[in-house]
């Protein structure tokens, strides 16, 4: 199963978040399934389309996703998808 991080910006709001191995063949499909283990962390990720929000970045084993639309990227099973929330602000 692939592996799924997330970085610390969102520890601060979920603070049992952790590193884990979670189903799913694209981005969507494992932010499916982090949203069952954290209820409420996607609406953080994805817009009220399902689009990547402007700030978050989507990492596929060291590579940007593509498809920021649908999140349609195809993941493996020994892929990393790492969450990346950018801060902004001065």
């Amino acid at each position: 199963m692939p592996t799924v991080r997330f970085t610390t910006a969102l520890k601060r709001f979920f603070p049992s978040l952790k590193e884990r191995e979670v189903a799913g063949g694209t981005v969507a499909e494992v932010l499916e399934e982090v949203e069952a283990l954290y209820p409420g962390i996607k609406d953080y990720v994805v817009d009220e389309q399902g689009r990547l929000r402007q700030h978050v970045n989507i990492f596929l084993s060291g590579e940007l996703i593509e498809d920021k639309e649908t999140l349609q990227d195809r993941v493996g099973e020994q892929d990393e998808v790492y969450v990346f929330q950018a801060l902004s602000g001065g």
